[in-house]
């Protein structure tokens, strides 16, 4: 009778507040939370029966009203029993006719193993017209401004398990002991943080030995590096031989093509080799110091001339001449030097000596360049001796100066390509104070201008 009277109170009071305050529907739910349409009410959502495998490394899932828990299979709920206090007599009439039901909610609540996004706490007074009992035995408010608002019990406590502390919203969290300090790590460790708990870890490239943490010799153990490798505190580094560069991935070797970083490696021509180079020279050159071309002088080492012939050294070949190189009417008095005799009808009108001479320049010589002196073998008593360049300069690659009575300097004034042969003839006027006398004799230079500007 009694409890019918209770229950007769409650829906009066309730009948009551809905005529004062205008009737809203909500249909959305908080997280962990699904709307029932049958009920009209949220309800919770089960994950341990929706999520696969919601639980890794052997845990079991404890459901919880708005989320779920993964504990060891050995871990027990304690349950608290204590039922709340309604501070209003409304409310308090509504948790008296839950009966064992409510009761029952209530303690699972107080659950100290609820995981975040579930809610918490005991069935707390909330004022206001419209006041229901949810399954949590919760005391709910629904008004325009906050729907579906569960609110929280600051002075509400709930028991964790180890590894966990309630957090504000009273709820249990994991607590990162890395992040605290909390943990007992040594400082050669790291600290890594796990549900529930912390793990400490010997550091990438060391490795546990008894208690300690040891750094691992790369090196010995698994070496990755192609040529050389050395080892350091936790890790280790690749280098390569001389003429070998480390590739993208740090671990390889490439080749170092230095004939393409510099063109001054070599004098002629620079070959790439693995892990080196060399330098290469044209015929009639040969390689000294590894870098730089040299002149073979063929005439000491393949002398190919006849017997009749002079060997001619110049820069990158040689040349054979002959040995007498007289022609009628003069004759060859000593070596290389041709004389016209003076009892010779046709020697009046020539040049009384001709001497041969030889010389071999480099191409592309820079200008003006002095080359070759001249000078007279003989000199008379009050003759004056004047020098000009008789032939050989049409184009005017020479210039002749007089640098003294019985001499002058032949110089080149436009740059010589070669190979290629110039036959130039000096000549030395000789002519007496009174007029009376006068010779000449002429100097025939042949300058042979090499291949290459070495």
């Amino acid at each position: 009778m009694l409890k019918a009277f209770f229950l007769t109170m409650l829906t009066l009071v309730l009948v009551k507040s809905q005529d004062t305050e205008e009737t809203i529907t909500y249909t959305q739910c908080t997280d962990g939370y699904e709307w029932d349409p049958v009920r009209q009410q949220c309800k919770d959502i089960d994950e341990c029966d929706i999520v696969p495998d919601a639980c890794k490394g052997g845990m079991k899932c404890v459901n919880h009203y708005g989320g779920y828990l993964c504990l060891p299979k050995t871990a027990q709920i304690i349950v608290n029993n204590e039922q709340p206090q309604l501070e209003t007599p409304a409310a308090a009439e509504a948790s008296s006719g839950a009966t064992t039901g409510g009761v029952a909610a209530s303690s699972m609540a107080a659950s100290g193993v609820v995981p975040g996004g579930g809610f918490v706490a005991s069935a707390a007074a909330v004022a206001g017209p419209e006041v229901q009992t949810g399954r949590n035995n919760f005391v709910i408010r629904r008004n325009p401004a906050d729907p579906q608002r569960i609110p929280s019990n600051p002075s509400h406590r709930i028991q964790c398990a180890a590894g966990y502390e309630q957090s504000e919203h009273n709820v249990c969290q994991d607590i990162d002991e890395c992040a605290t300090g909390t943990h007992n790590c040594r400082a050669d460790q790291v600290c890594v943080n796990i549900r529930g708990s912390f793990a400490c870890q010997c550091p990438p490239g060391y490795q546990k030995r008894g208690e300690q943490c040891v750094d691992i010799n790369e090196c010995d153990a698994s070496n990755q590096c192609a040529q050389q490798c050395y080892n350091i505190l936790g890790s280790f580094i690749c280098q390569c031989n001389q003429g070998y560069e480390l590739s993208s991935d740090r671990l390889n070797c490439e080749d170092i093509d230095e004939c393409r970083t510099s063109s001054y490696l070599c004098q002629y021509q620079c070959v790439n080799e693995p892990g080196k180079f060399s330098c290469m020279c044209p015929q009639g050159y040969q390689v000294v110091r590894s870098r730089t071309c040299q002149d073979i002088n063929e005439c000491e080492t393949t002398n190919e001339c006849r017997e009749d012939e002079m060997c001619w050294n110049y820069h990158g070949g040689f040349r054979c001449y002959p040995r007498n190189p007289c022609q009628d009417p003069y004759i060859l008095t000593s070596e290389n030097r041709c004389v016209c005799p003076v009892s010779n009808a046709m020697c009046r009108d020539l040049p009384q000596s001709i001497v041969y001479k030889y010389m071999s320049i480099r191409s592309d010589r820079s200008v003006p360049s002095d080359i070759f002196q001249i000078q007279a073998t003989t000199i008379y008593a009050n003759t004056i001796n004047t020098f000009r360049i008789k032939s050989g300069n049409e184009n005017g690659e020479f210039y002749l100066r007089q640098t003294s009575p019985v001499s002058a300097m032949l110089v080149l004034v436009k740059s010589l390509t070669g190979p290629r042969e110039y036959i130039v003839d000096l000549e030395m006027l000789t002519v007496n104070s009174i007029g009376t006398f006068r010779t000449s004799s002429v100097l025939r230079l042949t300058i042979i201008v090499g291949p290459f500007a070495f």
